[in-house]
């Protein structure tokens, strides 16, 4: 069948999840951003996090039968989940951090489990730790069954090319799972004029650009090449930085010294998501960094998330083989499927 064709075939890698409720916490104190629900409008609530309002959501979050639905809409045939990046914690103390990612995990497995096969888990670590995240990656990929983990774009201001991680991601790679990078918390945002939602809309490529220059920069991929990783947001800014990095590496010989590989080159062994709202910059990734390295991402179920991305890609792509790559493809290969997904 054509990807022109109406379809549910496509394969989405960046879609998030929020419980419908979340345990108390049942040390002494109550750590600061232990999240909880309160009620808001029909069908949606409010996550709570230091008494305050974060975000309010919609019951997608976590109803398997709305986002199945919605999946056939928008022409996917399956969805990566994860959680909303907010809930990776790394800023709280390890071991709580460890109890409530835990429960998300246990929360996307059921989902999961009630998808008929739609649904594919990405869990969360607590890399604040790397022997708790570790001993949570093992959980995620033997007790649970999932394809990988999301991470963050950096963590409690390391990015993730940071040379403390390396373990945790040697470990990543003997279990062959994958790692979707996901903006947090991001460097910028005093220099932004406006209203809050421009640290989605701004701040967020620009920490994820940041991420992906610190995977190349560090050399991260030759030393784990068969390391699956992956970046939000088409990577962010990477791609109008890489012209600058590339040309700065052949001037500078200290750079040609520390980065061991032509950062072009680097940049084609990671992946990115599609979710670039605009025709020629979706061409544009897929020049630069190849046809196989581009999935779908949407940032379903949260406002700001793309509708239609199988028909935005068949809008953009001429080429059919090309096409099928980024719908569906690159994400089979990068979360590990075997099996078939249904055209």
């Amino acid at each position: 069948m054509s990807i022109l064709s109406p379809c549910t075939c496509g394969i989405d890698v960046h879609a998030h999840v929020v419980p419908a409720s979340f345990p108390s916490y049942m040390g002494a104190a109550v750590p600061a951003g232990w999240p909880s629900m309160a009620e808001a409008k029909p069908c949606h609530k409010h996550v709570m996090m230091a008494g305050r309002i974060y975000r309010t959501v919609s019951d997608r979050c976590w109803d398997v039968g709305k986002r199945v639905a919605d999946m056939a809409e928008m022409g996917l045939g399956r969805q990566a989940i994860s959680p909303m990046p907010e809930l990776l914690s790394y800023w709280m103390e390890p071991a709580a951090a460890n109890d409530l990612l835990r429960y998300i995990n246990d929360q996307i497995a059921e989902m999961v489990s009630h998808s008929g096969g739609r649904l594919t888990g990405l869990g969360a670590v607590p890399l604040q730790d790397i022997d708790l995240a570790i001993a949570e990656l093992h959980r995620l990929k033997h007790g649970l069954g999932f394809a990988g983990i999301e991470i963050g774009s950096n963590i409690n201001g390391k990015p993730v090319g940071a040379p403390e991680f390396d373990g945790f991601f040697a470990e990543v790679e003997k279990l062959n799972m994958a790692v979707f990078v996901h903006a947090l918390r991001p460097a910028g945002m005093d220099r932004l004029v406006g209203p809050a939602q421009l640290q989605q809309v701004l701040a967020y490529p620009t920490d994820i650009g940041l991420a992906a220059a610190s995977v190349i920069t560090s050399n991260l991929l030759l030393r784990r090449p068969g390391l699956r990783i992956a970046f939000s947001h088409g990577g962010g800014t990477l791609a109008s930085l890489l012209p600058r990095l590339q040309e700065g590496w052949q001037v500078f010989p200290v750079l040609q010294e520390s980065v061991q590989e032509a950062p072009v080159a680097q940049a084609r062994r990671l992946y990115y998501d599609a979710l670039v709202y605009d025709d020629p910059t979706l061409l544009n990734l897929i020049a630069k960094f190849g046809d196989t390295q581009i999935m779908l991402g949407t940032d379903y179920p949260f406002a700001f998330h793309d509708r239609t991305p199988v028909a935005r890609a068949a809008s953009a792509i001429a080429d059919e083989a090309t096409r099928r790559l980024v719908v569906r493809d690159n994400a089979r290969r990068f979360l590990g499927l075997g099996e078939q997904v249904s055209p």
